[in-house]
């Protein structure tokens, strides 16, 4: 009879016998039990995931018949008060598997997780920036369109239709805004996983640049803190000046 260390390994390959399964299910030791009902809760989850990564992939698949290079589209960063909108482009190979879901309802580490799996296997990834100068000359929205076609410029192999979340990209090509992209489209919630970790890694460093403002924590939105170090602080060159606290900071 296998030891339960031999079993636990067994049970992490790929395809499990199902003889071991069985011999598990008879075998009277607690430990047993523990390790099949371990497994079959990581077997649920991956068909679950299976099942959300099927569901979330329909508008690629069924734009696959058509067009081989489907590129989707995201923003970060149109709410804080200081930094830059990140925007991303990222066509997906058809065979792509990884769970990606909304940036949002990610953790910082899953999304750290998937970033260079995106990065990796993705025919291509381009990035878009809009400053806070863009910001406040164009104004949010526009900056934010105007970002977006920089990704599609950026990307090395030419998209030949785009899937945006709830945006128009001012680019001649096919296009198809998705209300909730991200949580709706595996190639947007790529773009938003990739233009979130880009966009927080850029706030990290600017917090060391401009310490007292938490922009490590906040990212740059209007916290408590974030709003008292305006106050204490002034107004630094990454704020955004069209922005009602920091035009307020400014004024007074």
């Amino acid at each position: 009879m296998p030891t339960l260390s031999e079993y636990k390994a067994l049970l992490q390959a790929d395809h499990v016998d199902p003889a071991i399964l069985t011999a598990l299910k008879n075998d009277s030791r607690i430990g047993a039990g523990k390790l099949l009902a371990a497994y079959q809760r990581r077997e649920d989850h991956r068909a679950a995931e299976a099942v959300a990564l099927k569901y979330r992939s329909r508008y690629e698949r069924e734009l696959w018949g058509t067009y081989q290079y489907v590129a989707g589209l995201d923003e970060v960063g149109r709410g804080p008060l200081a930094g830059p909108v990140v925007t991303a482009a990222v066509i997906l190979p058809h065979h792509f598997q990884w769970p990606v879901n909304d940036s949002k309802q990610l953790t910082a580490h899953e999304r750290n997780v998937l970033y260079p799996h995106i990065l990796t296997e993705a025919i291509a990834v381009g990035i878009g920036v809009a400053d806070n100068r863009d910001i406040d000359r164009e104004n949010i929205y526009h900056a934010t369109e105007l970002a977006m076609a920089q990704a599609v410029s950026h990307l090395r192999v030419v998209p030949e239709f785009l899937l945006v979340d709830a945006m128009h990209v001012p680019v001649d090509l096919p296009q198809e805004r998705l209300i909730k992209g991200d949580a709706n489209s595996i190639s947007i919630a790529s773009a938003s996983i990739v233009a979130k970790v880009i966009r927080d890694r850029l706030m990290v460093m600017y917090d060391q640049v401009y310490p007292g403002y938490d922009f490590k924590h906040n990212m740059g939105y209007g916290t408590k803190a974030h709003l008292e170090g305006l106050a204490a602080h002034g107004v630094t060159p990454i704020h955004r000046r069209s922005f009602s606290p920091v035009r307020d900071c400014l004024n007074s």
